[in-house]
């Protein structure tokens, strides 16, 4: 029995050695030392779909643009040149002579349209960019949020999970001094040698569990490093945060309130309400070209041949120019059912985006309502471990000393130091839990700050 629980030991030794030399290869990396703010800085500056964002915007950037100069007229230069080789026909003193000649023809001409009326398209569609262009910047800061939001909780992680680290080898120094002691109980003939053996077996199970503490910090760290799309051999040293949570202000607020607070201030939902207004705009505007169009438009028009002797400039600035101008009607009869298509894409569109706004809007009310539950939960569970770590020291405590006077066995001692980490692992995780779930709660209400 002696020899199975040494051979157990040396096996736990073993892989307490591998891990060791494996987290110490780690470590040996470089570290970059940040807080929390730079690791959200950093994070929004690698995050893929954040940056995607910001690239949309500027899209909606001209289309908004564009969307204003179209109320001004279209403006255009044209120019050509051209030889024209064998039978030329002229008009000569009212008659027609036909000559074989090669023909020079320099021509150039100035064309402007404006549309007057076309049923107020333009302005819908000025509208309707103005709207998607303002959706946009909303959709950014929402995403914003987000990448704090996922920033937050790999980097509380990475902070409990060194708190749970600090809890193992600190449990485990403990349970080496008194392996220590037991020893000496056991040189005086005060404890048997299966009370010594037992307590070598804890402190084996107690550098493994060290060793699992150290590769889930190591783990979370590449998590980290990853989404912050640091080098691969640089690891992020974090500096602490303070988890106490001072003012409680959510506490006494109930779900209406919550709600409220969210309908104001949820990002996502004003972009899915702005872009209804858009394509609710874009519908309109594409059914305006059932309606018939006016538009006024100015031409002028020149050229210069070389079978007129009069010079270039002559012939282009005075003999040649011609100008027009007026105005224009389409009436639309009979286009293949072009128009009839895109009306028919822009109501389904329409009708998506409203389906995709009420899917915004309730899911909206199920994040605040789990958001609420958690941070209330994570508040008791707080509340709880505190008694329960005061409560498993004072047990420990007596224990421990029942055990020095040889009242109480090695079982009672062994159940006490376990009970008492795991109330301590139990509230540092309760502490960040609760935390995170501030966090949480304002990622629900919209209220998270991006910056400082």
């Amino acid at each position: 029995m002696n020899q199975m629980k040494l051979s157990q030991m040396h096996r736990y030794y073993l892989v307490f050695v591998v891990g060791f030399l494996f987290t110490g290869k780690i470590l040996a990396q470089d570290t970059i030392r940040i807080d929390f703010q730079q690791a959200v800085d950093l994070a929004l500056k690698a995050n893929v779909d954040f940056r995607i964002q910001q690239n949309n915007m500027e899209v909606l950037k001209r289309e908004k643009q564009n969307s204003l100069v179209s109320h001004l007229p279209n403006v255009n230069i044209n120019s050509s040149a051209s030889s024209q080789s064998g039978q030329q026909f002229q008009q000569i003193e009212g008659e027609i002579v036909v000559t074989n000649v090669t023909n020079e023809v320099v021509s150039a001409g100035l064309n402007v349209n404006m549309p007057i009326f076309n049923f107020g398209r333009r302005i819908l569609d000025t509208q309707s960019s103005k709207l998607a262009y303002e959706a946009g910047e909303k959709g950014l800061d929402r995403a914003s949020q987000q990448v704090v939001f996922d920033v937050a909780r790999r980097y509380l992680q990475v902070l409990l999970d060194q708190e749970l680290l600090r809890i193992a080898n600190q449990n485990l120094d403990n349970q080496k001094e008194q392996l220590r002691q037991i020893t000496g109980f056991v040189d005086a003939g005060l404890r048997t040698m299966s009370d010594k053996y037992n307590q070598q077996s804890e402190v084996a199970r107690l550098e493994s569990v060290t060793v699992d503490a150290e590769l889930q910090l190591q783990n979370d760290l590449w998590d980290l490093s990853e989404y912050l799309q640091l080098d691969p051999a640089v690891m992020p040293e974090l500096q602490s945060v303070d988890p106490a949570i001072d003012d409680l202000q959510y506490l006494g607020m109930s779900m209406s309130e919550l709600y409220d607070i969210a309908q104001s201030n949820r990002a996502d939902k004003a972009q899915q309400d702005l872009l209804v207004s858009s394509y609710h705009k874009d519908m309109k505007a594409i059914k305006a070209m059932y309606y018939p169009r006016i538009g006024a438009f100015y031409n002028y028009n020149t050229f210069f041949t070389s079978l007129d002797n009069r010079s270039l400039q002559d012939q282009l600035l005075k003999i040649y120019p011609q100008n027009s101008i007026g105005l224009s009607m389409s009436i639309p009869i009979f286009n293949n059912y072009d128009n009839k298509l895109n009306v028919s894409r822009s109501k389904v569109a329409y009708k998506n985006q409203q389906l995709q706004k009420a899917s915004v809007d309730r899911k909206i009310y199920q994040d605040v309502v789990l958001a609420n539950q958690n941070y209330r939960a994570a508040l008791k569970k707080k509340e709880n471990t505190s008694i329960q770590v005061m409560a498993a020291q004072e047990a420990q405590n007596a224990i421990s000393e029942r055990f020095r006077l040889g009242i109480s066995n090695f079982v009672d001692l062994a159940t006490a130091n376990q009970q008492l980490v795991a109330s301590q692992a139990d509230r540092a995780q309760a502490t960040y839990t609760l935390f995170f779930q501030e966090v949480l709660i304002q990622h629900a209400l919209g209220t998270l700050k991006v910056l400082d």
